[in-house]
């Protein structure tokens, strides 16, 4: 008996079935391939445990704060620091409607706190491009075309093919595997760089606030000081016509005169520099609300008291200063920017693997939609160029280091912080001891000046007697005028090495 022959054809279609199934096993290998999906590579993000931020002094009191509190409590005076937190809004403490309205208008129109914005809303769309690689990308092509291709590539020797209309359309969809956490470590440094740019925000605005503060109160300040240069002026023109009447009257003689004379012109030369001030602080006023400088506000030019706040300063302790402080915010938010840069860096050394789907459809367009003119493919695309050890390490070296100097950044800007927050300190607290010297020598050479002027009319002293007193009781007076205006500025100062109180709270800087 031979054996029976089994026909051809049903050798051929015995493959059928594995092709069939192939679609199914391709989506099969990608989903495995998401499933292996790792952590992603790069170390997680903390504060470094040495960071300056963490040492426990530096979120105690401040230094100077207790030393001026035992000062005043040896003294039985009062402290000129209070431990309450800064409040928001800190300019409102000068009580001052015009100074309030004044930084109003500076949040709304100031050119700096402009661009600041307009760069934060570029890091916000670099983020949703970043984040975009998590989702899939859908790409469709087609178009019409009249002619013909060529006969080689219709596998015809001299064939011409007719001319006639085509059509050539697809669709495709990709999806990149994020295997290795290269994109979520994108988008988690992209996310902390809009992070750090909303600090850089915040800190534009403290500047703003400080800025615009200061030149009112300088405007103010130095108009106060105008006052008092005048009235010296004023006294020492009456004391020349008194010296001229005793002149006429032959009861001194010319040079006393002359002095008199000399020592007008000397205080009168003290007004111009006061007057210059004055309206280099108007015209800084200007441009910081977004004005031309001519169009400084009319009735600052007349402003004559400079703005007080009542009582002691409010200014916590320095784990609120560093909460608070948008520099330090925004150094720690770039370290963490910068940390999760190596993890990109570090997947550049394992492969990067696609998932596709495309279909398309190209012909005639008398065969448009006609399934010989279909086409459709899925399946993974693996890219991953060898060698790349060299060019990955470099990378990642980069990013390292850059991240080494973005953590030196952030203690230099907490140690900064400190050191500006501590100076601050130690010379609003001077500036009072100052100030309250000054006052009580202003008080003795008023006193002098007073007996030198009633003894000289007397005519039992010289006049060079009295000009003396007159001269140590102008320098008294504005000498004390220039201190009052120099403890205003040493308030702003300290509220924007405070870290400046406007901002609603905020989170504790690198404990996310």
């Amino acid at each position: 008996m031979s054996t029976p022959h089994l026909p051809g054809p049903r050798h051929a279609a015995a493959p059928r079935p594995a092709r069939r199934f192939a679609p199914l096993l391709a989506l099969i290998a990608a989903a495995a391939l998401a499933a292996c999906s790792t952590a992603p590579k790069g170390p997680d993000y903390q504060v470094p445990a040495d960071a300056a931020l963490l040492k426990p002094r530096a979120s105690g009191s401040f230094a100077e704060q207790q030393r001026a509190a035992a000062e005043a409590t040896t003294a039985a005076a009062p402290a000129p620091f209070d431990a309450q937190p800064l409040p928001a809004h800190w300019w409102r403490l000068f009580q001052d409607a015009r100074l309030d309205a004044l930084v109003e208008k500076a949040f709304a129109h100031n050119t700096d706190l402009r661009q600041a914005a307009a760069n934060l809303e570029r890091v916000q769309a670099m983020e949703t491009e970043v984040a975009g690689g998590e989702k899939p990308t859908i790409s469709v092509n087609g178009g019409p075309s009249y002619g013909h291709p060529s006969g080689l590539s219709m596998l015809k020797k001299d064939y011409v093919p007719p001319d006639t209309y085509r059509y050539s359309a697809g669709v495709g969809l990709s999806y990149q595997l994020d295997l290795f956490g290269q994109i979520r470590r994108a988008i988690e440094s992209s996310h902390a760089s809009t992070e750090a740019a909303q600090a850089a925000l915040d800190l534009v605005k403290v500047n703003v606030a400080a800025s615009t503060a200061r030149a009112y109160a300088e405007a103010c300040a130095t108009g106060q000081r105008l006052d008092a240069a005048t009235q010296s002026v004023e006294l020492q023109r009456q004391a020349l016509e008194l010296t001229e009447k005793l002149q006429h009257a032959g009861r001194v003689g010319e040079i006393d005169a002359a002095r008199a004379r000399s020592q007008l012109q000397q205080l009168k030369a003290a007004l111009p520099p006061l007057l210059a001030q004055r309206q280099s602080a108007l015209y800084r006023l200007a441009t910081l609300t977004g004005d031309l400088p001519e169009d400084f506000p009319r009735d600052l030019a007349e402003c004559h008291i400079a703005p007080q706040v009542a009582g002691t300063l409010p200014v916590g302790d320095g784990a609120a200063l560093l909460r608070r402080r948008p520099d330090i915010r925004q150094a720690e938010r770039e370290l963490h920017a910068a940390t999760a840069r190596i993890g990109v860096a570090i997947a550049d050394r394992y492969p990067k693997i696609s998932l596709g789907l495309s279909a398309a459809s190209a012909g005639t367009l008398a065969g448009f939609g006609k399934s010989d003119a279909l086409s459709w493919s899925l399946g993974p695309l693996i890219s991953w160029t060898l060698p790349n050890t060299g060019v990955a390490d470099a990378r990642i070296a980069q990013a390292e280091a850059g991240t080494r100097q973005a953590a030196a950044r952030f203690d230099g800007t907490v140690l900064n912080a400190l050191r500006e927050t501590e100076t601050a300190l130690n010379q609003y607290a001077r500036e009072l001891d100052r100030k309250a010297a000054l006052q009580a020598s202003r008080e003795e050479a008023a006193l002098v000046a007073g007996q030198a002027r009633r003894l000289y009319q007397g005519g039992k002293v010289g006049y060079l007697d009295a000009l003396d007193a007159e001269r140590a009781l102008a320098a008294s007076d504005a000498a004390l005028a220039a201190s009052e205006a120099t403890l205003i500025d040493e308030q702003v100062q300290l509220f924007m090495a405070l870290g400046g109180g406007w901002e609603a709270d905020t989170q504790t800087a690198g404990r996310k």
